[in-house]
């Protein structure tokens, strides 16, 4: 008796790190001055899906996201790493196409993604792009938003070693440069490489606070440096980090929440840039 009442708090605390999940938090992030008379471009922004442990419904999605304004969809990486996963993708990415962004759907590949090989791979990736995703993996996109350029940059998972910085700016013109990344480690590397704006994931936010994310050490160098989630900058060049939706692992979080980002952008060359932005 006296033992099982000693589990009931471990019941009891399993189930609320449990309940967090569900807990979505929407960040409203506005990085730029944004110029009189101009609407700001905004980035809808979703990382780190894993749909093998997920607990954010594409209604869900649909019920926070329905009312607002979205020019273009950025998603960075680790969808799944189960090929099993793949049909639970398609609701969530129905979800999206309902939102209409003006300017499509873009995607980068994570870790997890990559435990798929071959022609499982390659399922993710056609499923992707039938439903109007443009795949990005070192390489880049150019679009034109109010007559001026903005350079959609895909650069290939650095955590497992397929970043090729040289090929994913090979060509590329004067613009805004918008990169998607899944590892944000990349952007240590990145000196030579300039970028107005850097959209990544991977940390999870820790996932797991408690009382640290000791577990994140092992990622790379970033969450020694205290960045593991949120608005920062290296070099002067800022880069978001997100939660992500889902997690890995056991379906908990302590510490953090599944997160959903609106980012408000200046893509025009007189914009007055700030280190860093409001989040609200």
């Amino acid at each position: 008796m006296y033992y099982l009442a000693g589990l009931i708090p471990i019941f009891i605390g399993f189930y609320k790190a449990y309940k967090n999940t569900h807990d979505v938090t929407i960040n409203k992030v506005t990085l730029d001055q944004i110029s009189l008379n101009r609407e700001p471009f905004r980035v809808l922004h979703i990382s780190d899906m894993h749909l093998e442990n997920i607990s954010v419904t594409p209604e869900t999605l649909y019920h926070h996201l329905k009312n607002e304004s979205i020019d273009l969809i950025a998603l960075t990486g680790d969808f799944l790493d189960r090929v099993r996963s793949i049909p639970k993708l398609i609701p969530y990415l129905q979800v999206f196409n309902q939102f209409s962004p003006a300017y499509g759907i873009y995607a980068v590949y994570g870790n997890h993604d990559y435990v798929l090989r071959r022609k499982n791979f390659e399922q993710l990736n056609q499923t992707l792009k039938r439903y109007g995703v443009k795949t990005l993996q070192n390489e880049h996109d150019v679009i034109e938003v109010n007559g001026n350029k903005l350079n959609i940059i895909g650069i290939d998972d650095f955590s497992t070693n397929r970043s090729d910085f040289e090929k994913s700016y090979e060509g590329i013109e004067d613009g805004y440069n918008l990169v998607l990344t899944h590892d944000p480690n990349a952007v240590l590397q990145m000196e030579e490489y300039h970028f107005d704006y850097l959209l990544s994931g991977h940390f999870h936010g820790g996932q797991i606070l408690y009382p640290k994310a000791y577990h994140l050490a092992k990622m790379g160098k970033l969450p020694k440096m205290n960045m593991i989630k949120g608005l920062h900058q290296f070099h002067g060049k800022p880069f978001y980090i997100s939660e992500g939706l889902g997690q890995t692992g056991v379906n908990i979080r302590v510490g953090s929440r599944p997160e959903i980002t609106i980012h408000e952008i200046n893509v025009s060359p007189y914009a007055v840039r700030h280190s860093l932005g409001a989040i609200r």
